[in-house]
């Protein structure tokens, strides 16, 4: 049933709208009271429900209870509260039409010009080993109810659902009132809002009750997805400078996008991009390991040998891959930057660094770089299950590449000798590392560093012979690993004359038996993962 059509000459213009009157009706209670008191103050009228209602009543400010308003109690435990005429009235008339204005005054129904309400915390509450019952109780109707009629009626009524717009409405009070430009804005968060609660309802019903629609075409993937993320910062462009760009965050992430920046200049588009493929490099590894990034692509990957400071030796041996790339590039660490990893940092020009944290005394030194960016990552870093991609019309996901394959005792030894233990070590960091190189890779290693990469090459003899290039001497008595399989065994034989001892590859190929001919004839070994990495 469609709603009812006007002709455009009976809307009057409305632009500023002061606000009179404000429901507010939230369960997440950071700045209730502030807000509360700066809207009384302004001698705005404010109408709550239940706790919310209370928390205002007890800091000593005036507000209406809902059930004044409806003359009707909340009842059910509280299931049923603002859905009622006398509340949803005043949310939904449009008073840029005269025929509205003059029914709420028959009904004897004053309007709002302001709602604040975020849902039920149902996230918070649906972790695993919750009880059902719990968990649906959870399920919000009322405040979606509430957001979603003035978001629609945004021409009359501004819509707040986070704390972080409170700062928006004090604003608009001292300027006299919330713009049009404000309220389509609000409007357009809070429908991403209630969807975004939408969806985690269903994907929770979907894994723990097992109602997901029927898809042919899949059983791990949704038939819609709702993606909520909300504005942090505008940035100073793009990945060039015509271009805009801003950083959004998602409510409850723990990746780059929420790191602490403990120094240097505004982080750009493109420092946020070669942070996070440096934090992915990274913690690919369990052990101490630090990634140095240029343009998404490693030019140095490395783990801690031998004694000393593990961070500072693993950022030594990383750089010492190619250190003319290294120089401007990004650098993560799986491991909190030490002094002596700060000592080793200090004279090499680098635009940002990224860690779980810093010591005092490396802070210390690398805030005497006024603009080198630092960035201390939130605690409980992890990548996410599942990595979104815009493409013209639609989008990719794909489950994240957390293959765990990484152990020599899988692979098959397709030629040569089995590898010793230095050997198979020096394979598995190199089967790790790969992966974060863009394809085609090709990544040389020797005790748990990177030597050589070639990557982003269109062919993988050109990746092959860029390998063994930047690698220059350091190729002999290498390891290499190929992120997918040898289409013809002249990659592999680049590799076997610069004087690689062993290779990792998926295997695949129809030309295998060529491939595996090369190695065994030099005597190179060679092993099969059965997995590839690929990484666009």
């Amino acid at each position: 049933m469609s709603g009812p059509t006007h002709d455009p000459a009976d809307y009057r213009s409305r632009d500023a709208i002061p606000i009179h009157r404000a429901l507010i009706s939230v369960s997440d209670k950071t700045g209730l009271v502030d807000l509360a008191k700066a809207l009384v103050e302004a001698g705005v009228e404010i109408v709550s429900t239940g706790s919310t209602a209370k928390t205002i009543a007890d800091a000593g400010l005036a507000v209406t209870e809902v059930a004044a308003v409806t003359g009707f109690p909340e009842s059910l435990d509280g299931r049923v509260r603002t859905l009622h005429p006398a509340i949803h009235a005043g949310l939904l008339a449009d008073l840029r039409l005269e025929a509205h204005e003059a029914e709420l005054e028959a009904l004897g129904i004053k309007p709002f010009e302001l709602v604040v309400s975020n849902l039920y915390p149902f996230v918070e509450t649906a972790l695993p080993g919750a009880a059902p019952d719990d968990v649906i109780e959870q399920i919000d109707i009322g405040g979606p109810a509430l957001v979603r009629a003035a978001a629609k009626n945004h021409a009359n009524v501004a819509i707040v659902t986070s704390p972080s717009g409170y700062a928006q409405v004090l604003k608009a009070l001292k300027l006299g009132g919330t713009t049009l430009a404000q309220r389509q804005r609000l409007a357009g968060e809070a429908f991403a809002h209630t969807a975004a609660y939408d969806k985690a309802v269903a994907e929770w019903f979907a894994d723990n009750i097992g109602v997901r629609a029927e898809n042919p075409l899949s059983e791990d993937f949704a038939d819609t997805v709702a993606y909520e993320v909300h504005l942090k910062t505008p940035l100073r462009y793009g990945e060039n400078a015509h271009q805009s760009a801003a950083l959004y965050v998602e409510a409850d992430g723990t990746g780059i996008a929420q790191a602490t920046q403990l120094n240097g200049k505004e982080m750009s588009y493109n420092n946020y991009v070669d942070a996070d493929a440096a934090l992915r490099a990274a913690y690919d590894f369990d052990e101490p390991a630090v990634a140095i990034i240029k343009h998404a692509n490693p030019c140095g990957i490395a783990v801690s040998r031998g004694a000393g400071d593990p961070i500072a030796s693993a950022h030594e041996r990383a750089n010492a891959c190619d250190p003319v790339s290294a120089y401007g590039g990004v650098i993560a660490a799986n491991r909190p930057i030490t002094r002596a990893a700060a000592e080793s940092i200090r004279d090499i020009f680098t635009e940002v660094i990224v860690a779980p944290d810093f010591d005092p005394d490396a802070l210390a030194i690398l805030q005497s770089k006024k603009n080198l960016r630092l960035l201390k990552l939130p605690s409980g870093y992890r990548r996410a299950a599942e990595e979104f991609r815009q493409v013209s019309g639609g989008a990719l996901i794909q489950t994240a590449d957390t293959y765990a394959g990484f152990s020599s005792d899988a692979w098959t030894l397709v030629a040569g000798e089995e590898a010793d233990a230095p050997t198979r070590a020096d394979l598995e960091f190199a089967w790790r590392a790969v992966r974060s190189v863009k394809s085609n890779a090709i990544l040389l290693a020797h005790d748990g560093a990177s030597v050589g990469v070639g990557m982003g090459q269109v062919n993988r003899v050109d990746s092959c012979q860029l390998a063994v290039t930047r690698a220059g001497e350091r190729a002999a008595g290498s390891v290499a690993a190929s992120d997918a399989f040898f289409p013809f065994a002249d990659g592999a034989e680049i590799l076997i004359a610069a004087g690689v001892r062993a290779i990792v590859q998926p295997g695949g190929s129809i030309r295998d038996d060529e491939v595996i001919l090369a190695a065994q004839n030099a005597g190179v070994t060679m092993y099969f993962t059965g997995e590839r990495h690929f990484f666009h």
